[in-house]
């Protein structure tokens, strides 16, 4: 009986063995196959932050121009309103210099 056992698994063993290794090479297959997806997906996204950061430093380097524009344009007003008015900007700048001494005792 147990003879009669070892025969009929015998013969479902070269079947199971050949499902096993096509379901190896199956998963070969499928690992090779994630791993492509993998480096197509890391060589995108590196691709994708290296635009992002030039997009950034053009904005920031547009921002900084835009900075010095405006500083140009209120030391060119702060200029023109000195020569316009001396005696004024004087006393002006003596009371914030008085205030800023005040705030500094503190």
């Amino acid at each position: 009986m147990a003879t009669a056992a070892t025969g009929k698994a015998g013969n479902e063993n070269p079947d199971l063995e050949a499902d096993i290794k096509q379901l190896k090479a199956d998963l070969e297959k499928l690992a090779k196959q994630m791993a492509t997806t993998g480096e197509h997906g890391y060589g995108t996204a590196r691709r994708a932050a290296a635009m992002g950061a030039e997009q950034l430093r053009a904005q920031g380097e547009a921002k900084l121009e835009e900075l010095r524009a405006s500083a140009k344009d209120i030391e060119e007003q702060i200029l023109a309103t000195v020569r316009e008015k001396p005696v004024t900007s004087l006393a002006i700048a003596a009371g914030i210099g008085y205030l800023f001494a005040l705030l500094a005792r503190r």
